[in-house]
């Protein structure tokens, strides 16, 4: 499996991922949810809502407008790297949404949301994948989640909550519900992105036989694993518990392995998307 690690801080790397990102992003907004008048929340839905109300401009240049005071927000809290990132991104996504003139021919509206969805969450996934970010609430999304660990998904869920009630009477119920549907499954398509190549499996092994199962672990299956102590309630004895952080495929070889040696081992297994530490990965700086 290729090593994403040494690529996080290469230029090219990061031009790579916003460029790919900010264009995805444009394609679905631009062949999908204009057509439908969908909104799709954030600084760009707010473009898209007075576009469709004035005709002035574009939703792109609408976008690229109400950044401006957004990246002062980047480069003073956050880092001026992160601020020519996300600048470069606004101007992808600001000039792919000027020559992006398609159409995917999606009639329902519900099918719409969901393709919509799928495509603008993905591409703004990648784009936050990177040492940057798309503009507009990407900016404030970086700074909530680096000072309090507010996931970015349910940040641009909350605030397009806030959005959608003020601008309900702009729409009917069809649109309105259809663009609750667009940002939700935007939402979800974002932090199963960010999630991407992260989510690892902690393991926890109870067993009487442990120092055994470790060096089964440690030497033939080359997994790192640690003891920790622990004792049991109702017996009051002593015992070493192990855990291991490991991949799915991994934790299959580890199951097979502890169950081979004990039948009657307790074997539990945890999701976690955030490993930060040793040979797992690096802390993001942006």
């Amino acid at each position: 499996m290729m090593n994403l690690k040494k690529y996080t801080y290469a230029p090219w790397w990061n031009i790579l991922l916003i460029t790919l990102g900010s264009i995805l992003f444009s394609l679905g907004a631009k062949a999908i949810v204009v057509h439908h008048n969908f909104i799709t929340g954030g600084i760009y839905g707010v473009g898209l809502l007075i576009y469709y109300k004035t005709k002035w401009l574009s939703p792109g240049f609408w976008y690229l407008l109400f950044n401006l005071p957004l990246f002062a927000v980047g480069w003073f809290f956050v880092s001026r790297r992160f601020f020519l990132y996300s600048l470069y991104s606004v101007a992808v996504i600001t000039v792919s949404s000027e020559l992006i003139h398609l159409n995917f021919g999606i009639h329902e509206q519900i099918y719409a949301a969901i393709a919509g969805g799928l495509i603008c969450g993905t591409g703004s996934g990648i784009i936050l994948r990177s040492l940057g970010s798309g503009g507009g609430l990407d900016i404030i999304g970086v700074i909530l989640n680096q000072k309090f660990n507010l996931g970015i998904g349910k940040f641009y869920l909350m605030f397009n909550i806030a959005l959608f009630s003020f601008v309900i009477t702009y729409y009917n119920a069809d649109i309105f519900i259809a663009s609750i549907i667009l940002v939700f499954i935007t939402s979800l398509s974002l932090e199963h992105m960010l999630a991407l190549f992260n989510q690892r499996k902690v393991i926890f092994i109870v067993s009487d036989r442990n120092e055994e199962i470790s060096n089964v672990i440690v030497h033939e299956l080359h997994q790192g694993a640690t003891f920790l102590k622990g004792r049991g309630v109702y017996s009051g004895r002593d015992k070493l518990l192990l855990m291991a952080i490991t991949n799915n495929i991994q934790m299959r070889r580890i199951e097979e392995a502890v169950f081979n040696i004990d039948p009657k081992a307790l074997f539990i297994v945890e999701n976690s998307f955030n490993v930060i530490g040793s040979s797992f990965g690096e802390r993001k700086t942006y």
